[in-house]
């Protein structure tokens, strides 16, 4: 697949120009690789041609493809590598191309061929000696540095892409790491494979497997040709390269202060291949999530065994509370501890969330599947474990407290719990997708949390909160509401308490839940609907962020619609065979 751009130009919003009128190519069986100082427009360029600049920039000029222009570069024909590694840190490198591979080949491709393709991805990607090695993360090593980024190479060319864009492959490894993957991504190329990446200041064995090269300063093009003869363009303007020195080295540090303008051409072919089915993508999708969730011990184990020593506490505190007159207020605070304190800490699992929506924006935005099956996944996945934790705290304090006896009454604790849990982590789905920082996110959730705690009818009764916000609509809104107002229900309902006046007697539950107002129109059971269609609402509300952030910033590898190349480039027509070296005057 050729690739070339003509007059190509980047704006953002302010004004501010990023690129101007950059001309340059990219051939099949070539690395293209883009060089400059910092600040110069590497990443910039890259992002123009492949489609993916941010909401506020703004593209002219034309890019072709094979000599034609393209509305539509498919995903299954260029792959983005981006600089960060972006993978669960739980599975293995086999684990994590299978996976990749079960999520976006076609479901009919029988199984057997799959794998094949898996294993001969690590075998290209030199990952033999390490596929049953656990990528790593804080919670135990792995991979290394090298490794983990051959392992995002080998995630992208599953689908046998044409077209492969990178952005600085080498960023945070050392020389020999470097040099691997460099000559990795070189073989690649020789396979029929286009690459551009670009790149901040290579060795010289690295610059050396470089076909083409590109040099920027300042987003404008100094050079543009056979990166072998760029030592006779700058020794012609007077800058000839000492002996012994990093061309790539002497070249930035030309260029930094001496250099300005810019031009460049190309072409392209497109295979497309059909991605697995919804269902497939679903089952896989959950699969992986709920490994994931088993081996992070901080997604769920961490916090199972915290639950667990906290109802331990809960219950000593509370331990046989009766049904005397003084049990009333006890029965009360027990089950607000819960309701509040304990689903509060559903929080504890959003840095590992986060990790996992990092992988999720990443495989989005290079087409592997959408949000809805990412939530209805990660939904799934995540059942099994939040029914653990609801069901273990659940059968070590309500025995221990001996709420409300009966089995049918114990099971709606339960599920209650579970309900209230999985809005939390519903929550924070959304906040998630606003404020990715981890640290950010769990003070935003903490203080939304935080918020619900004081409307939902415990600190204050609900007729007695403010009605003009706090009431309509705060505590409505609050799902602690419908969490405790269900659970008060369930546990009063058919008691009968000592009654501590002068007369004596018994004071029946309805009449203790109607002295702290909960609303008895609305039995236990529907305040227990509300609470799940509470989940749905929120995980509706996190697919709707991203689609409306999807449609701001635009499908990645979307390309301009324009006719042919002839009618852009003109009398300067691309040649397959014959493109021209490109030098700007110093």
């Amino acid at each position: 697949m050729d690739v070339a751009w003509k007059d190509l130009s980047v704006s953002v919003s302010n004004g501010r120009v990023l690129l101007e009128s950059m001309c340059g190519y990219a051939q099949s069986g070539q690395v293209t690789a883009i060089m400059g100082p910092s600040g110069s427009g590497k990443s910039t360029l890259l992002d123009a041609v492949a489609g993916r600049l941010a909401k506020n920039a703004r593209r002219e000029g034309s890019i072709f493809v094979n000599g034609n222009l393209q509305t539509n570069m498919r995903h299954g024909t260029a792959a983005y590598v981006k600089q960060e590694d972006v993978l669960l840190g739980t599975l293995t490198v086999l684990e994590t191309i299978t996976y990749s591979a079960q999520l976006r080949l076609p479901h009919s491709l029988p199984q057997s061929q799959k794998m094949e393709m898996v294993e001969s991805v690590i075998t290209e990607m030199g990952l033999g000696d390490c596929k049953h090695t656990v990528v790593g993360g804080w919670f135990s090593p792995g991979l290394s540095g090298g490794e983990k980024r051959r392992v995002s190479i080998a995630l992208e060319i599953l689908t046998q892409p044409s077209l492969l864009f990178m952005d600085e492959p080498t960023s945070g490894l050392d020389s020999a790491s470097a040099f691997y993957v460099i000559k990795t991504i070189k073989n690649l190329a020789t396979s029929k494979r286009t690459v551009i990446m670009s790149i901040h200041q290579p060795s010289s064995e690295v610059f050396e497997q470089f076909d083409n090269l590109c040099l920027l300063s300042q987003g404008a093009l100094v050079y543009f040709g056979d990166a072998m003869e760029a030592s006779t363009f700058f020794e012609s303007a007077g800058f000839p390269c000492p002996l012994r020195r990093n061309p790539s080295d002497h070249y930035l540090r030309v260029i930094n202060s001496d250099f300005d303008n810019v031009q460049n051409k190309f072409k392209n072919e497109c295979i497309h291949m059909p991605q697995a089915g919804v269902l497939h993508q679903l089952s896989t999708l959950t699969r992986r999530s709920f490994i994931n969730m088993t081996r992070d011990i901080g997604y769920y184990w961490l916090r199972i065994f915290v639950y667990f020593m906290l109802s331990i506490v809960i219950g000593s505190i509370y331990f046989n509370v009766g049904t005397k007159y003084n049990s009333i207020a006890a029965r009360i605070g027990c089950m607000a501890f819960i309701g509040k304190f304990l689903t509060f800490m559903s929080i504890g699992g959003f840095p590992s969330f986060i990790e996992e929506i990092k992988v999720f924006n990443h495989e989005k935005q290079n087409g592997y599947y959408g949000p809805i099956v990412f939530t209805l996944a990660n939904t799934l996945s995540s059942i099994p474990y939040l029914l653990l934790i609801s069901l273990i705290s659940t059968s070590v304090f309500y025995n221990m407290v001996k709420l409300h006896p009966g089995f049918d009454h114990f099971i709606f604790f339960v599920l209650n719990l579970f309900a209230s849990v999985t809005v939390v982590e519903s929550l924070m789905m959304c906040v998630a997708s606003i404020v990715p920082n981890f640290l950010m996110g769990i003070i935003t959730g903490s203080g939304i949390l935080g918020l619900f705690m004081l409307v939902d009818g415990f600190f204050k009764l609900a007729n007695e909160l403010p009605k003009g916000f706090w009431k309509y609509p705060m505590h409505y809104i609050a799902f602690q509401t419908y969490l405790l107002q269900g659970l008060y229900e369930n546990d009063f309902q058919g008691l009968e308490f000592d009654n501590n006046d002068i007369f004596g007697g018994k004071l029946s539950g309805t009449t203790i839940l109607k002295q702290y107002q909960v609303d008895l129109s609305r039995s236990k059971w529907l305040n227990f609907i509300i609470l799940l269609s509470m989940i749905l609402v929120y995980r509706g509300i996190f697919i709707t962020i991203i689609k409306l952030t999807q449609l701001i910033d635009g499908k990645p590898l979307m390309l301009p619609q324009i006719s042919r190349v002839s009618d852009c480039l003109q009398n300067s027509e691309l040649s397959q065979q014959n493109m021209p070296l490109i030098y700007i005057s110093i």
